[in-house]
């Protein structure tokens, strides 16, 4: 083993590493409600509502985090207090990330569903 390895090995086990929550990456594109097929439409419903789905296990894993860090004893009342606004923060944006996203995919049902009434 190299000595990198070995000294990646002694940091997991002395507790220190911690398993970074990782951010969703929100999808791409929507299709276009003027243009899409019903299938393109439940397809993106899906989507959607895994999006929302990741961003609720990356905001449970932020608490977990949170809880492990206060459990630590490693920091003082002002550090946590600081660390807690910090993931309040990642929290809310990962919230409104996903609200834009179902906002963006409900406009584009409503013209999916105007445009189908017409046919």
């Amino acid at each position: 083993m190299t000595r990198m390895t070995l000294a990646l090995i002694a940091l997991a086990a002395s507790g220190v590493a911690q398993a970074a929550c990782i951010y969703p990456r929100a999808p791409d594109r929507l299709p276009d409600g003027a243009t899409a097929t019903f299938e393109e439409m439940a397809a993106a419903q899906k989507v959607v509502r895994q999006f929302n789905e990741d961003i609720n296990a990356y905001n449970s894993c932020l608490d977990l985090e949170m809880v492990s860090l206060e459990k630590s004893g490693s920091y003082d009342d002002n550090r946590l207090t600081e660390l807690r606004a910090m993931q309040a923060k990642k929290n809310n944006a990962a919230v409104d990330e996903v609200q834009a996203l179902a906002d963006r995919f409900n406009e584009q049902l409503r013209i999916f569903k105007a445009r189908d009434k017409q046919n």
